[in-house]
This record gives structure tokens, C-alpha cells and sequence, in this order.
């Protein structure tokens, strides 16, 4: 580009290009974009802008949501073009762009299924609206507990833009602050949700610095943050604070049969560049893991190394400093483990300032090793032994748990365990999605509640 894309905020009187601005530039260091940073009287004004905004009919809500996701897709916004716009995410954040290309498919699928995926969380004995007849003998109504959901959103994969959609679809007003490491893409979907019709105080996008992070939490009535383990630790005391923190994603093999699902194991730890919490990072295997170990690294290994806006790129690529002191983490991490695949090294330098991360397999002794607790934004697995004798303890705090020739004994302990978000039996890979399915409960469990009601 001769001229730097300008990433203005989106605030509730309309877009705002401030003095401070960010330059974001791409895997080799060459600027690319400005982003917009907000003061924090920006940030309160804005807020209370949503906070006295009027609810849009859910009719109209579902109609403009889905008529922005198509846009996302098709359109010209922010000047962009959808194949450039896919480009410079590649480009910046060293998602495949395969990857990126997928996540836009979701995003206008998710769109158009916004409304409908979420009143999927509506119990069955209430009711949609205080109008409904059946009211006027005594029901439940379903309403929102708040009215201002805040967001802060990670840069990992740009496909979790699909869950506040589901927030705006159930009449709340929104307030996303992007990451630094990938604005464009709640860019470019607020800009095509404005242009379909919802109003600026409806969904703004605030680009701040961490001083200021905090205070579009405070100022919303509820909040959903993406991040490590630190984030969970920060809010996780904190009702009004959903927390989305490592995935830690498991498969489970429990019998001798394993061959014939090699296919979906390697694909759940490599689909999506291995950068999203949906990815496994750890399997953990009832027998011998070592030959599971060894064809899951014989597999990864055959991987290309690619720039990330290749058709045919798989793995991720980061700026070469970040890159080497990832390879570092994990290094001096893996402590004892066998290494199967990454034992010296799994940076792949590109030669033009990037890198691409290549995939580590890991073997460990034990099941309650520590090195299976560590996720990392490229393909890496931790390949452990499980003996029913241990229970379910090695698998506890898992978001995806895929289980492979479970008995139904076991799958009855992995489906009541709290800590285990969702359990897929069979050969169904982690990072398998869809819209109205719940990714860590349902959002509007977290959003919604019921209220009885009768009227005359």
C-alpha cells in the first residue's frame, strides 16, 4: 500500500481518528496500518452513549445482523475489499489464510444465525416477550440482565467475533476493544453492522492502551476477556466478568484401535494454524503412547513451511524475535519430555524477518505431567499415558475433550464433570463448531435470566 490504512475508532458519534495512533505493522516489520487510541473520556462517553441507547425489535436485530455478516464477506468496507482485507490479516497476524478465508465463512454464518443460536439457551418454560399470552396466567419471561456488554478481543483467530454477535442479536449494546495484534476484523464487522443499520450507540469499537483496558469493563454492565491463564486469574472471582482463557483441549484414546483416527487427531491439533483453544494440545493414551507420538510427528513433519498468505500455508508464521522466544519457552519447558518432533527447535526462518513456527510433538511419563497444562498459539501436543486406575483427574479442565472408543461408564464421568466444557465421543475432531452449539456454555446463560410475570 503507498498509504497506510487508517483504523479509526468507531465510537457513538461516529468514526474518530485521534492523535495517538498505533502503527501496526506486518510479519516483517514493514507498517502497514495506524490504529486509532482512545483517551479515557472517549471511553466513558462512549459507554454511556450505549448505556441510553434504545433497543432495536429482535426482528430487526436478526435481519441487520445478518445483512452485515454477507456484507463481511462480499463487500467493499473500510475500503477493503474482502480478498485484501483477508490478505492483510495473513500478513499481520500470521494466520494461514486459509484460516482466515474459513473464519469469514463462519462469521457471515454465524451472522445469519445470530438470533436463532442464541435464543437456543431460552429454558422451556419461559417465555420470549411479556406480551405473550400465556403471561396472562403466570409464566417466565426471558430477559436480559444488563444492558451494555463489553469485549475484549483476542487477535488468535478472527472466527470469535461470532460470540458477541449473539449479544447484540439478544438486544444488548456492545463495546469491543480489539487486539493490537488484529483490529481489522472487528473493524471492518462494526463498520458493516453500521452500515446495515444498527446505530452508533449500539456497537462501538474502542482501540485503547492497557491504561485505559479496564475502564470500558468498569463502565459496562457485563464483560467477556479473551487471554492466558492471567486473565482467568484477574476476573475470575468476578460475576459479571466472563473469563475465555486457555482452552487446554484433550483427546483421549483408550484402547488399542487408534490407527484409524489418526486423521482427526493430527487435524485437531494442526487445523487453524494450532493457534486456537479448540486445538488439542495434549492426548492422552490407555497403553503404550509412544507409537501414537511417533505417527502423530511423522504426520506434522510432512507439513510445508509457507508464508501465511500461500493457498497452501498450514502453520502459523510470526515476526522472527517472537518466534524464537516462543521456541525458547518451550525448550526450556519441556523439561524431561521425549521429544517425538521440535527437540531442536521450531523455528523455520523465512528470510525476510518471519518465521514459521513448525509443530512440536512431546512425549511425557506420566499423566499429571505439568507440560500437558501448556498451550501454545502453533501446533504443539503433549502425548501422555492414562490408566483408568487414575480416574478422570489428568483430564479435568478441558474445554474440548474427544474421546475415542470411550465405554459409556467413562463417557457418563466426562460428560458430569464440571470442569470439562463439551465432551464429542467418536471420531469428531476438537475444533468442531457450529453456530447454536456452545462453546463454553452458552453466551446468553451469562447474558440472560428469567422473571415471572402475570398480568390481567
Amino acid at each position: 500500500m503507498s498509504e497506510l490504512l487508517q483504523l479509526e475508532a468507531l465510537g457513538s458519534s461516529g468514526p474518530y481518528r485521534t492523535r495517538n495512533r498505533l502503527t501496526i505493522s506486518d510479519l516483517t516489520g514493514t507498517p502497514v496500518a495506524e490504529l486509532s487510541l482512545v483517551p479515557r473520556l472517549f471511553v466513558q462517553r462512549s459507554l454511556a452513549a450505549l448505556h441510553l441507547a434504545h433497543t432495536v425489535p429482535a426482528d430487526e436485530r436478526a435481519r441487520v445482523i445478518a445483512q452485515a455478516g454477507q456484507a463481511f464477506a462480499t463487500g467493499i468496507i473500510g475500503g477493503l475489499s474482502i480478498e485484501e482485507y483477508q490478505h492483510i490479516v495473513s500478513r499481520v497476524s500470521g494466520m494461514p489464510i486459509s484460516v482466515v478465508r474459513t473464519a469469514t465463512e463462519a462469521i457471515t454464518h454465524s451472522a445469519a444465525e445470530a438470533y436463532r443460536s442464541a435464543v437456543r439457551a431460552r429454558p422451556h418454560g419461559s417465555v420470549h416477550d411479556w406480551r405473550d399470552p400465556l403471561t396472562r396466567r403466570g409464566d417466565a419471561v426471558w430477559t436480559r440482565r444488563a444492558r451494555v456488554l463489553a469485549v475484549h478481543a483476542p487477535g488468535n483467530e478472527p472466527a470469535v467475533h461470532t460470540q458477541w454477535l449473539e449479544a447484540l442479536a439478544l438486544g444488548y449494546r456492545v463495546a469491543v476493544r480489539p487486539s493490537q495484534r488484529e483490529p481489522f476484523t472487528p473493524h471492518r464487522l462494526i463498520t458493516a453492522l453500521r452500515e446495515a443499520g444498527f446505530g452508533t450507540g449500539h456497537v462501538v469499537l474502542l482501540p485503547t492502551d492497557h491504561s485505559v483496558a479496564d475502564d470500558i469493563i468498569r463502565a459496562a454492565d457485563r464483560a467477556m476477556v479473551y487471554g492466558g491463564q492471567q486473565v482467568v486469574n484477574k476476573y475470575g472471582n468476578d460475576n459479571t466478568v466472563l473469563s475465555q482463557g486457555p482452552g487446554r483441549s484433550k483427546i483421549l484414546l483408550t484402547d488399542d484401535d487408534w490407527q484409524p483416527h489418526l486423521d482427526t487427531i493430527v487435524d485437531s491439533v494442526s487445523a487453524l494454524g494450532g493457534m486456537a483453544c479448540i486445538n488439542a494440545t495434549a492426548v492422552f493414551v490407555e497403553g503404550d503412547p509412544t507409537p501414537v507420538a511417533e505417527a502423530i510427528a511423522e504426520r506434522l513433519a510432512a507439513i510445508p513451511s509457507l508464508p501465511p498468505d500461500d493457498d497452501k500455508a498450514v502453520l502459523p508464521t510470526q515476526p522472527l524475535a517472537v518466534a524464537k522466544a516462543t521456541e525458547r519457552y518451550l525448550l526450556d519447558h519441556a523439561g524431561n519430555a521425549t521429544a517425538h518432533l521440535g527437540g531442536d527447535g521450531i523455528v523455520d526462518d523465512l528470510g525476510d524477518g518471519s518465521a514459521v513456527m513448525r509443530p512440536a510433538v512431546f512425549q511425557v511419563d506420566r499423566s499429571d505431567a505439568p507440560q500437558t497444562g501448556i498451550e501454545l498459539a502453533f501446533p504443539c501436543v503433549w502425548v501422555a499415558p492414562w490408566s483408568r486406575a487414575e480416574d478422570i483427574q489428568p483430564l479435568k479442565n478441558t474445554l474440548v475433550l474427544t474421546v475415542i472408543n470411550g465405554d459409556e461408564a467413562l463417557i457418563d464421568r466426562l460428560v458430569d464433570e464440571p470442569t470439562i466444557s463439551n465432551v464429542y465421543i467418536g471420531d469428531h475432531p476438537t475444533h468442531w463448531m457450529r453456530p447454536g452449539i456452545p462453546h463454553d456454555g452458552y453466551l446468553a446463560e451469562f447474558l440472560m435470566r428469567t422473571k415471572a410475570m402475570i398480568r390481567d
